[in-house]
């Protein structure tokens, strides 16, 4: 996982050409999303793409026991959705509002008439879904091979990709986090992410300034999860 300080691309620029994200901008239908409202529920019809134009969508998935587990946070110049060859495929996750929000509404019969007239478009469209797939499996890796512990540093490198600001005691996560958050992302319990801060603080790798987290040793947490050095467009929250 690469360090990403306040660097403003986003993974649609990444894929997408300028000429094709302007033939795809022509065909969207801009929807407001209120904070803490649904942009889709796991089950509903994967017949639609969602292009951030304004905003932050989280897309979480829910367990058995109740649980939530925050999967990714999506922002402004990204794509978000399900698309799949099916006919009669449903998400597989849920899609809130972080905060207020608007969308482009690409619907799936109108991106395959696009997809079918432009080539270019096409594999442009086949990076991105490749880059989602790959930040899952970056993510569940972490998790699986490296334990909750693993998962929690790398959630850490990740925010502080997302929206960290170097300061000379280390790397400042200007985002408001609580524990619970952060159990979200890992689908852990909060007093376990309690726990495993306040051993981090212990070997001086992390610390709270004016209640933001400090990432005081980014290479001790990088050794923990056994960082890959993934390029920057991966290693986000």
């Amino acid at each position: 996982m690469s360090l990403l300080i306040d660097n403003q691309e986003t993974r649609a620029n990444f894929c997408i050409s300028p000429e094709n994200m302007k033939r795809l901008q022509e065909i969207m239908i801009d929807q407001k999303v209120t904070k803490d409202s649904p942009l889709f529920w796991e089950h509903d019809a994967a017949d639609k793409v969602y292009y951030i134009k304004k905003g932050k969508i989280k897309v979480t998935k829910n367990s058995n026991d109740g649980k939530v587990f925050i999967l990714y946070v999506f922002r402004e110049g990204d794509f978000v959705g399900q698309l799949d060859p099916y006919s009669d495929s449903t998400q597989q996750f849920n899609g809130i509002a972080i905060e207020d929000s608007v969308v482009g509404v690409i619907h799936k019969q109108d991106l395959e008439t696009l997809l079918w007239q432009y080539s270019d478009l096409a594999i442009d469209f086949m990076k991105w879904m490749g880059l989602v797939s790959r930040i899952t499996q970056t993510k569940f890796r972490d998790l699986i091979m490296y334990g909750k512990q693993g998962a929690l540093c790398s959630t850490l490198i990740r925010l502080a990709n997302s929206y960290g600001v170097e300061t000379p005691e280390g790397i400042l996560i200007k985002q408001k986090l609580t524990n619970t958050d952060l159990a979200d992302y890992i689908g852990a319990a909060r007093e376990s992410v309690s726990r495993m801060l306040s051993a981090l603080k212990k070997e001086n790798a992390v610390d709270m300034k004016d209640g933001y987290l400090l990432l005081k040793d980014i290479d001790y947490l990088k050794d923990i999860c056994h960082c890959e050095t993934c390029p920057k467009e991966i290693c986000r929250i």
